[in-house]
């Protein structure tokens, strides 16, 4: 049965890569306003594929870029409803000077695609896209009823989305939802992800004075917005690795060791030292590696900027400085309860020469599935025959913003697969995709509804 579908995928590669690559030449860039003509070209592209392999599609209005909503029910009711969910908007390319080939002209090197939007998310929604067509073409039917939501803020917050999401529940009613937008560390090792971290973010900006400053002149007197926001930051997290903000950690329940047991979350030190030549020490030290990138919470300093950091020299104290913050959120953790505490805490520490801003942007909950779920279950046979090798649990360092409001608008068990790998680059330069893992991922995803259709 899988090799018909790896015999389906090798047949039309051709094709298959042709239409992928279009997708990818879209700057579908959410987070930047430029780009607005170019992601809703990208939705457009996404309606038109879906509409004809045969889908109902519809373009929500969420104030933001384009949902599509695609349905396909004539499996009828006596069939389960499996709701697909992926994302079209990619991540911004800087720095460029890093990319080795352009990141919107998709380029094979070494049987991998390189360009923005490889992985995360264009190529798993295409192949999860592709094999529903190919089932479709190849049988006149489906085995189940699908429904697809495909957004275009993903990451930018999914706030359309969230607009619309109690608005469209009936709409988007289902028994299995799956996330098809994770990994796992190896292709010897497969999982099914049963849970997320949750997301806050935050902007923050120190001014020091009306314009930037001679540091000749003013250097000694001047409290420089660099320094301060330096120090500032610096007090978020003790010498141990743990955050230091009050009442962070309140809400967490730590796991039992049967729970903790339910997961796969080993990691090797050596094999991540040898792919990034970075020692794995961040975060709370007294838990494992393996525990800090998936099941402890974190506080992270995404970007600073402030003064001149161009070519030469400028001696200078800048009027401002600015820095990009993110905590990752485990299981209740009330995404708005700590950005209130982040903010407070940053507030009260700010150097009293200072003028401060600091605000909480996106945000989304952490996502936790049970194990054993029918959905999950038929995702871990999947994989295991696809790949012919046992397949675990385990649970994702990133966030899906969307992901816990769109299982309780469902009331879908929900489950997030897919073939990203360590090394893929994702939201770097270089961001790739191998062509083994888009048909690995392509011959999953038609299994996956043979077996819950049986």
């Amino acid at each position: 049965m899988v090799e018909t579908h790896f015999s389906a995928f090798d047949f039309a590669r051709e094709s298959l890569l042709e239409e992928f690559f279009t997708l990818l030449r879209y700057k579908s860039i959410s987070t930047d306003p430029e780009y607005r003509g170019a992601v809703a070209e990208c939705a457009e592209w996404v309606e038109t594929f879906l509409s004809e392999t045969g889908f109902t599609v519809e373009r929500w209005n969420g104030g933001g870029h384009p949902i599509i909503f695609a349905s396909w029910m004539n499996a009828g009711p006596s069939k389960p409803t499996v709701l697909l969910y992926g994302h079209y908007d990619v991540q911004p390319v800087d720095p460029i000077d890093l990319w080795s080939s352009p990141p919107f002209e998709p380029e094979i090197r070494n049987g991998e695609v390189f360009a923005r939007g490889a992985v995360d998310n264009k190529g798993q929604l295409f192949y999860t896209m592709a094999a529903i067509r190919s089932l479709m073409q190849r049988t006149g039917t489906l085995p189940v009823n699908i429904k697809f939501v495909i957004e275009g803020e993903e990451e930018a917050g999914s706030e359309s989305l969230l607009n619309l999401i109690d608005e469209k529940s009936n709409a988007l009613k289902a028994d299995h939802l799956f996330i098809v937008d994770v990994g796992f560390e190896s292709l010897e090792s497969p999982a099914v992800v049963l849970g997320c971290r949750g997301l806050v973010a935050f902007e923050l900006e120190l001014r020091g004075s009306n314009t930037d400053l001679h540091s000749g002149l003013h250097g000694g007197i001047a409290y420089n917005p660099n320094r301060a926001m330096v120090e500032l930051l610096s007090q978020m997290v003790d010498s141990a690795g743990r955050v230091a903000i009050p009442g962070f950690y309140d809400d967490i329940q730590e796991l039992s060791p049967e729970d903790r047991a339910q997961y796969s979350i080993d990691f090797s030190t050596l094999e991540y030292e040898n792919m990034f030549d970075a020692r794995p020490l961040g975060g709370e030290l007294r838990y494992t590696a393996g525990e800090r990138r998936t099941l402890r919470p974190t506080i992270e300093i995404n970007g600073i900027a402030g003064g001149y950091a161009g070519v030469g020299f400028k001696t200078v104290i800048p009027a401002v400085c600015h820095a990009k913050i993110s905590c990752r959120l485990v299981p209740n953790q009330d995404p708005e309860r700590i950005g209130k505490l982040v903010v407070e805490f940053l507030k009260e520490r700010c150097p009293q020469a200072m003028m401060i801003k600091v605000e909480a942007m996106h945000s989304g909950r952490p996502l936790r599935s049970a194990v054993g779920g029918r959905g999950a279950s038929a995702a871990r046979q999947s994989i295991s025959e696809v790949l012919k090798r046992e397949c675990f649990y385990s649970v994702e360092g990133g966030s899906i913003p969307i992901g816990n409001d769109l299982a309780r608008a469902s009331g879908a068990e929900v489950s997030l697969i897919g073939f990203c790998l360590p090394g893929d680059a994702i939201h770097a330069p270089n961001e790739k995709f191998g062509l083994d893992r888009m048909r690995v991922g392509f011959a999953t995803i038609c299994r996956l509804v043979e077996i819950l259709g049986a």
